[in-house]
């Protein structure tokens, strides 16, 4: 587009969209102006579409819209990345400040009179009937956000739901870093080693690098995931749980050390915001507004899910329970299991029972040996080959970069991988966009780009990095939502990939791909002992493989309480008298939890998955779309593990639809009936 091309310059490298992002070129002092170029450049292109006076057409108008969001996710896309993995104050700041401006853009758009006319006029045209599905699809959810942005509100109301959207994105933003701050801002000196009695070598190794990180000796205890679970996982001194607990228990809270980065306020701000955002769409709740986008269709359904699993789960959640302060009380003299006891004794328990721990299976899975196991998994079940390739700009001198090609080796997708766990990287892990697939209005196809984000134990004094259990389906799940968006054969921007997928199946792939991490004949391709190359043993694979229902029914009633205190903060919100969130989360865990946290637990306060990741109202879709990938598996199950026959018919339905096609319509074109929740609870454990 000759448009597009005059409106931006080249010479601020965020800009110079030729190749793949160039990160060590990129500077603070770069952001705002790329930023302000984009957002004049694209505002200049919607103005021009929206005045021509032509009946709008595919070729005219959807296209030339297409360009313009492909050149906004490949500049602001990495903007947002690298104040996830490579954050600083000056960075944050400059984010911030674009982010203001980005979001007045999108509701600007969201509410632009002429751009809807011409989507409208679009879908009642001669024109429309002679479209595929997939560009019927892209017109529809466009109509569909349109409304949910407040297309129709009078002019008065689209002006305060313009300043409701910027200010939830600055809270959004706010709560986010208040959490990695907060994060960062504990630590835990000790230089007796018996304090860490307990731990495995592997561990000490990452508390000595975290301390030498700050010029000390000793070892260092930090709310890093790898460093708290270590803790919580291993140590004897049960004082030092508690102290570790209450400290990552408390971030982001009126309760923590430093109340600096307390998300309380925020967090009743967000709700607030969250409600009057959707009154002024005529919604009851936000609740409802949630799940105009996702497959399930009413508040009274997500409940009564929530509720089935956790009757179906809570009476063998009271079962594990007394099991567990059985063995505390016999093995250990103790009385009152508390929660920061809970992974201590569970790892106590299961190596007692099953003779597995996750630091006996850790051995099995050096890095190397996980990545080839992986890759070979993906290319046996869907015919791709999967290639490192170097030279290419990265953040960080340990992230690596691979090549998906096809059978005719052509490359179909290339993915950043980022594993390590590291100082001023959000904690977690996820998958983002880079590119979306897509064909030009010229004809040229563009692949797909994904990063690919862990927080996994880095390698500690020359040793390899090795990842427990736990991390290797981490490593698998994220890398689900990887295929999902590289092997999409849609080339429309709005439906390729995940785009357009509703929340409550995206993970469909990712918690899909976590079940390779349990059967023999894939982990005979993943496992590698460190030092002697050797599989998994039989014996150690029958523990795993019992293992899979250890706790399960606890571990099931957690997620549900996440799920339904989320849904119900969401559902049921009373301006006149707004349920405060901590008598909240007590109410949901008297119904459904076995145990409870101590009075100053405040879990919400850096639940980022719900204040500023998108799932708010919509934590639920984590349960909902593992009944899907369960009994997705299942079919794998009858007709082999790595069957490839089974991978390409996954293949061609869930992922190479995208969100073109209603996901239960994919889901029922795979397995052949709809999903059935039985096999969620036969892997879980939980008798049906």
């Amino acid at each position: 587009m000759k448009f597009m091309a005059t409106m931006i310059s080249t010479d601020n490298p965020l800009l110079n969209l030729s190749d793949l992002p160039q990160f060590e070129l990129f500077h603070v002092k770069h952001i705002e102006p790329a930023v302000d170029q984009l957002l004049l450049a694209c505002r200049a292109e919607i103005d021009r579409l929206v005045s021509m006076q032509e009946a709008p057409t595919w070729q005219g108008f959807i296209e030339p819209l297409e360009v313009i969001d492909n050149r906004f996710e490949r500049i602001w896309g990495p903007i947002g990345h690298l104040d996830a993995v490579k954050n600083s104050d000056e960075w944050h700041e400059a984010y911030v400040a674009c982010l203001d401006k980005v979001t007045v853009y999108y509701t600007e758009r969201g509410q632009n009179a002429g751009l809807y006319a011409k989507f409208k006029a679009l879908s009642e045209s001669a024109e429309f009937e002679l479209y595929n599905l997939a560009q019927k699809k892209v017109i529809e959810q466009a109509l569909r956000s349109f409304r949910l942005s407040g297309i129709a509100l009078p002019k008065k109301k689209q002006v305060e739901f313009q300043t409701i959207s910027q200010q939830l994105s600055q809270l959004n933003s706010q709560f986010s870093n208040h959490v990695l701050k907060s994060t960062q801002a504990w630590c835990k000196h000790i230089t007796d080693e018996s304090e860490l009695a307990g731990l495995p070598e592997s561990a000490m190794g990452t508390l000595k690098q975290l301390v030498e990180q700050k010029s000390l000796n000793g070892w260092c205890v930090t709310l890093d995931f790898p460093s708290y679970l270590a803790v919580m996982t291993y140590a004897d001194n049960r004082t030092l749980r508690e102290e570790v607990y209450r400290a990552f228990m408390t971030r982001a809270s009126d309760q923590a050390d430093n109340i600096e980065f307390d998300n309380s306020e925020l967090m009743n701000e967000i709700r607030s915001l969250r409600h009057k955002k959707a009154v002024l769409l005529e919604f009851e709740q936000y609740a409802e507004y949630s799940l105009a986008t996702k497959m399930a269709e009413s508040t009274p359904q997500v409940l009564g899910f929530l509720r089935d699993l956790a009757a179906k789960s809570k009476p063998q959640a009271e079962q594990e329970l007394a099991s567990l302060k059985r063995f505390a009380l016999k093995e250990r003299s103790m009385t009152d299991v508390q929660p920061w006891d809970v992974s201590y004794l569970s790892e106590k328990l299961k190596d007692q029972t099953l003779s597995l721990s996750q630091e006996k299976l850790r051995v099995y899975f050096p890095i190397e040996s996980a990545l080839n196991g992986l890759f070979t998994i993906t290319q046996r079940l869907f015919g791709v080959t999967i290639q490192a390739k170097e030279g290419v700009s990265t953040w960080h001198s340990d992230v690596r970069f691979y090549e998906l090609l096809n059978e005719n080796k052509e490359v179909i997708g290339q993915f950043y991988l980022d594993l390590y766990a590291r100082e001023n990287k959000r904690g977690g892990a996820w998958m983002d966009t880079v590119v979306t697939r897509w064909r030009s209005p010229d004809g040229t196809l563009q692949i797909p780009v994904a990063y690919l984000v862990c927080n996994f134990t880095p390698p500690v004094e020359g040793k390899t990095a090795c990842l427990t259990h736990n991390e290797l389906t981490t490593l698998f799940h994220e890398f689900g939502h990887g295929i999902h968006h590289l092997m999409t054969e849609m080339q429309h921007l709005d439906i390729s990939g995940i785009s357009g997928v509703p929340w409550d199946a995206v993970e469909l792939p990712s918690q899909f791909m976590e079940n390779f991490c349990w059967e023999r004949e894939s982990l005979d391709l993943i496992a590698s002992h460190v030092e002697t190359g050797e599989t998994l043993p039989d014996a150690l694979f029958e523990s795993l493989k019992a293992s899979q229902g250890f706790l399960s029914a606890m571990m099931m009633l957690r997620q549900v309480e996440f799920a339904l205190s989320d849904f119900e903060m969401h559902a049921f919100y009373d301006e006149q008298n707004v349920e405060p969130i901590d008598q909240l989360l007590a109410r949901i865990r008297n119904e459904v939890a076995v145990i409870q946290p101590p009075e100053y637990s405040r879990t919400m306060h850096s639940f980022s998955h719900i204040f500023s990741g998108g799932y708010a109202a919509g934590y639920f879709s984590y349960k909902w779309a593992e009944v899907l990938s369960a009994d997705a598996f299942s079919l794998f199950e009858e007709t082999g593990i790595l069957n490839a026959n089974t991978g390409a018919k996954f293949k061609n339905t869930i992922l190479a639809a995208g969100g073109s096609v209603d996901p239960m319509v994919l889901f029922k074109a795979f397995r052949g009936r709809e999903p059935n929740i039985n096999a969620l609870l036969r892997h879980s454990g939980i008798a049906t």
